[in-house]
């Protein structure tokens, strides 16, 4: 790129105008270091956007970082370094050497390619990693295998001693450092589901880039894992710890030295056929030779019975593009695991109109009094069992696992030891601050924060994981053999004792969870109470304990609750040059400013917004704002009248006359679950639903998740049939939730969305405890701005964001068109229309009376089917 000029965006075809708009405007905040609020609709190529104008200014920032290096290079009256202009060279992990090089120089860049990939087998600290330096050695012949020793947590020491023995016995971290591949500038972009980054992935592969770039996609052990004996384990964490532990059998298979100089062999542990050094890296350079999703990359995995979770992960270094879940960026502790470093880098967060959400679930915990007496005595039964074999420092940091679980237990009305369903308790909710809760639980005087590094440090969750599905399992034997029958027989008694034990505790009365749930919370209590010790040691200002007692101990609850999101999210925004928050929606951004960004420290002049218009021409949209119904009804849905029959009959009325006009589909979403109820069983007792389905066949959100699709395909098709048939009925008519199963991510375009109806406002239950915590919060902490409290202002934007995501389901092309209606005269004050998208509201007509917003409404609808007809 020349110095001076525009940069050239590729581009698979002619741009429409406001996306050369959005590129230029992403191109700015990349290369200033800004952080970004982008909102480009559905329909106007946000994805290609994004693709074509970030990896343009990557393509011109290694051109400069290329350029400037020649510069040195050349100043210091050396000879010249060839470096190659394509973009594609820094894919490679072994960087290019020039045959003019001297000898000395080419064996030192083959050397450091090939000691940088060792390295970094060595920097994979987290035992995610799994330590992969080892995959590329054989077991040894003759070795002893003991199922009890990987059970055993390992001789601990604190961060202070690991200094002091580093100090004074020469530690080589620094040396290790020094070793590690450096990681390339590069892009990460994530999103929230693993479709919609499969989306992403295409987009790339359609772009100009696609020969170019080197892209990574990450995702969990649940979605990339090709060994069907682990993946048919179905549970997340049964996934993960199986996993784990057949990398470890393979690391632990060494000769032991047993009493009389004698080896023992046990029977041979199963370690992952997937997993080798030599197809790991093979796989890792075939990931950056070509651009493909995650299906595709599992299918070359399986070819090659190469393991793509951990090759994928070895990839991150060189690649320019790394393409992963939220989770995996917003969570420091899984972002380090995976190896993604943020320092320098630039970070794209798509469809974040919920950010704050999302950061305050992931850092937010739950655990209830079953998971408390589980966890309990499930370390109880291990710290007797190995009392023997554990060091002093593990058995005094398991002492003050069990006496803060025990403080847990009490604060919910509880005992442990007893069982959790007879201990009854009155329902009460409570809220915390978190020094409160710790002196309610009496255990201020443990430092969580230790207890917290031994956790990790020691992974006594998956040790106890492991000893649990050893001891609870069906087919228990004994693990201890020994030539002496007596003792065999009395170890025999034990474990089948300890067996009966531990299945006691994992059973529950009938009907208080499902099997699944069981064996979920039979495998991993322990890792819900690391969770829920980690989220203890938020600052006390930036979180509340929420104690829900009920019934009795085991169903009684207690919850972490993150206030202040920022402070995750402020580490990110300092390590990372520049961080695009993008969505289709992101109205209103309000929240975003004030609760992510300034709160973490970000300065207004960092921070830059850009909104784009749509694609479609102005005639396409049609939005209203519906004050009152066809009899003169007002139509406010206020939770004092909304369950009015007045109220409910007029927007019975009201929906009958839109499925006179509205051809195709018709979506009415409601303000909640409960009011759809309600306002369907008046409906179904005053005919209100037999006039309606006498012009359109009705469709209801289903309850479970897995009928969606279901639901949808029928709603699509009848839609098909009543286009061609020319009956009675003119399409159909879907009933949703606003926040509901339909109210995201679903493409409601064309016939199946002619018309999106809202009924009311969605307003959060202010009455929630959470919530009202959280306005208090802000309330205290923000400044307060436009006469509204910062509180009030969270409840207002709540609303607004929901409704727009609900909208913007309809209208996903050029050539598409629609009308929203908006009931709700509350929808007419300037503060709530200035909170909806750009493109809707620029269009937005207010109507006081219903009989001039029909007319409208019908005229818009007839010229549509005259243009069709032309």
């Amino acid at each position: 790129m020349e110095e001076a000029g525009a940069p050239h965006f590729p581009f698979p075809y002619q741009p429409y105008p406001i996306q050369e708009q959005f590129m230029q405007a992403l191109y700015g905040a990349l290369e200033h270091g800004k952080v970004g609020i982008f909102e480009s609709p559905t329909g106007t190529g946000k994805s290609l956007s994004l693709i074509c104008g970030a990896l343009s200014w990557l393509r011109d920032h290694e051109e400069k970082r290329r350029q400037e290096a020649d510069r040195l290079l050349q100043g210091d009256g050396g000879t010249s370094l060839s470096i190659s202009s394509s973009l594609s060279t820094t894919t490679s992990s072994t960087p290019p050497s020039s045959s003019a090089e001297p000898d000395w120089i080419t064996d030192f860049v083959q050397k450091k390619a090939e000691r940088d990939f060792v390295s970094k087998l060595k920097s994979c600290e987290d035992d995610e990693a799994v330590k992969l330096l080892q995959l590329s050695k054989d077991p040894q012949e003759g070795e002893l295998n003991n199922p009890e020793e990987e059970l055993i947590v390992a001789e601990y020491e604190s961060d202070d001693e690991s200094k002091t023995k580093n100090k004074f016995c020469g530690g080589d971290d620094d040396d290790e450092d020094d070793l590690l591949e450096e990681h390339v500038t590069k892009i990460y972009y994530c999103s929230r589901t693993h479709s919609q980054l499969a989306q992403f992935v295409h987009e790339v592969q359609k772009s100009p880039f696609s020969q170019d770039i080197s892209l990574v996609p990450l995702g969990s052990r649940q979605n990339m894992c090709v060994n069907e004996e682990v993946r048919r384990l179905g549970s997340v964490q049964r996934i993960n710890d199986r996993c784990m532990e057949m990398q470890k059998n393979k690391h632990d298979q060494r000769p032991k030295e047993v009493e009389g100089g004698k080896r023992k062999r046990g029977a041979p542990k199963a370690v992952c056929p997937y997993v080798g050094a030599q197809g790991l890296q093979t796989l890792r350079d075939t990931v950056l030779g070509a651009v493909r999703d995650i299906e595709q990359l599992l299918s070359l995995a399986r070819e090659t019975r190469s393991c793509p979770y951990y090759a994928t992960r070895l990839a991150i270094p060189p690649a320019q593009l790394v393409v992963l879940p939220y989770q995996t960026v917003l969570h420091e502790g899984t972002r380090r695991a995976s190896g993604v470093q943020l320092k320098g880098q630039v970070l794209i967060i798509d469809e974040a109109h919920n950010l704050s959400d999302v950061l305050s679930c992931i850092h937010s915990s739950e655990l209830t009094g079953a998971q408390l007496c589980r966890a309990h005595s499930q370390l109880a039964q291990y710290s007797e069992r190995y009392r023997s074999r554990l060091k002093a420092k593990n058995l005094m940091y398991i002492k003050q696992i069990l006496f803060v679980v025990e403080g847990l237990v009490r604060v919910l009305g509880g005992k442990v030891g007893q069982n959790p369903h007879s201990q009854t308790t009155q329902p009460v909710t409570e809220l915390l601050t978190i020094n409160n809760f710790l002196f309610k639980a009496q255990i201020d005087n443990i430092n969580l924060f230790k207890v917290q590094r031994y956790f990790e440090k020691s992974m006594i969750s998956r040790k106890l994981c492991g000893f649990i599905e050893k001891y609870a399992g069906t087919g228990v034997t004994s693990h201890t053999q020994t030539s002496h029958t007596q003792t065999a027989n009395k170890e025999n008694r034990r474990t089948e004792g300890l067996n009966r034990y531990l299945q006691t505790l994992q059973k529950s009365p009938p009907g208080q969870q499902g099997a699944a749930e069981e064996r979920e919370l039979a495998a991993s209590p322990m890792m819900q109470v690391e969770g829920f010790f980690m989220a203890l040691t938020n600052a006390n200002t930036d979180g509340r304990v929420v104690l829900h007692t009920q019934g009795n101990v085991a169903v009684s609850s207690m919850k972490f609750l993150l206030l202040n999101p920022a402070v995750h999210f402020s580490q990110v925004l300092k390590d990372c040059r520049a961080v695009i928050i993008a969505g289709g929606t992101m109205q209103p951004v309000s929240d975003f400013k004030q609760e992510l960004l300034f709160s973490a420290g970000v300065g207004a002049e960092r921070i830059i917004e850009f909104s784009c218009g749509h694609v479609i021409p102005p005639e396409n949209i049609l939005p209203i704002v519906l004050c009152s119904g066809p009899s003169g009804q007002e139509l406010e849905f206020t939770f004092q009248n909304r369950d009015t029959p007045h109220m409910m009959e007029e927007t019975g009325r009201v929906l009958s006359n839109l499925c006179n006009v509205v051809p195709g589909g018709v979506v009415c979403f409601f303000p909640s679950y409960d009011y759809s109820r309600r306002i369907l069983e008046n409906w179904d007792a005053s005919g209100v639903l037999a006039r309606l389905s006498s012009k359109k066949k009705i469709f209801q959100e289903p309850k479970k998740a897995n009928q969606v699709e279901k639901v949808l395909n029928e709603f699509s098709r009848t839609i098909q049939r009543c286009a061609v048939d020319a009956g009675t009925l003119s399409g159909a008519l879907l009933f949703s939730v606003v926040g509901g199963k339909m109210s995201e991510g679903i493409n409601f375009s064309d016939d199946l969305g002619r018309c999106i109806v809202m009924v009311g406002m969605p307003y959060p239950n202010i009455k929630s405890p959470e919530l009202k915590e959280k306005m208090a919060y802000l309330d205290k902490n923000l400044p307060h701005s436009g006469g509204r409290s910062p509180g009030q202002a969270l409840i207002e934007n709540l609303c607004m964001k929901a409704v727009n995501q609900s909208i913007g389901r309809a209208i996903r092309h050029r050539e598409d068109y629609a009308c929203i209606v908006l009931c709700d005269r509350r929808y007419s004050r300037p503060a709530t229309l200035a909170k909806l998208p750009d493109w809707i509201r620029a269009h937005t007509h207010t109507h006081t009376s219903f009989g001039p917003a029909f007319a409208s409404l019908r005229r818009f609808f007839m010229e549509k089917k005259k243009q069709q007809q032309l």
